[in-house]
């Protein structure tokens, strides 16, 4: 059952795009879904930054997309979304966050969606990498899509 308000992670939006994804149906119906469902759909600066990074290099399932192509995708994501700004709550609970939960590297990406959601009190994230978030559980509800 979905929550009022749904972090959407940069994988889903990735594979919503990609046709040769593996989960590509699967991903556009979600988002399907959450747009005909009462739940306010939410994304951050971040993720639309990874989502521009993670395209415009080769990936096991595509070539790179041509830039002017995933502008266009990113921009349509602002307006089909609510867009949490990266501002500086976010990373103060993120500070907060790193002190309870030992995050290093990449998973500091993580760390940072999770402050994010819960300085905008957005209480599920549906991702397709449910393992990387394993570690917040008890601060956000992680939605697995498979």
């Amino acid at each position: 059952m979905m929550a009022a308000r749904v972090f959407v992670d940069t994988n889903i939006l990735i594979n919503a795009v990609v046709p040769e994804s593996p989960q590509y149906f699967h991903a556009r119906g979600l988002l399907r879904r959450l747009e005909r469902s009462e739940a306010e759909m939410w994304l951050s600066r971040q993720v639309l930054r990874e989502f521009l990074s993670a395209l415009t290099r080769p990936q096991s399932f595509a070539q790179r997309y041509p830039l002017a192509e995933l502008l266009h995708n990113a921009k349509e994501y602002e307006h089909q979304f609510v867009v949490a700004e990266d501002h500086d709550l976010v990373t103060q609970q993120l500070y907060l966050l790193l002190e309870q939960v030992p995050c290093g590297g990449k998973q500091i990406h993580d760390a940072n969606i999770v402050a994010t959601m819960l300085t905008f009190n957005i209480p599920q994230l549906v991702t397709y990498n449910t393992a990387d978030f394993n570690r917040f559980a008890g601060l956000i509800e992680v939605v697995s899509t498979l």
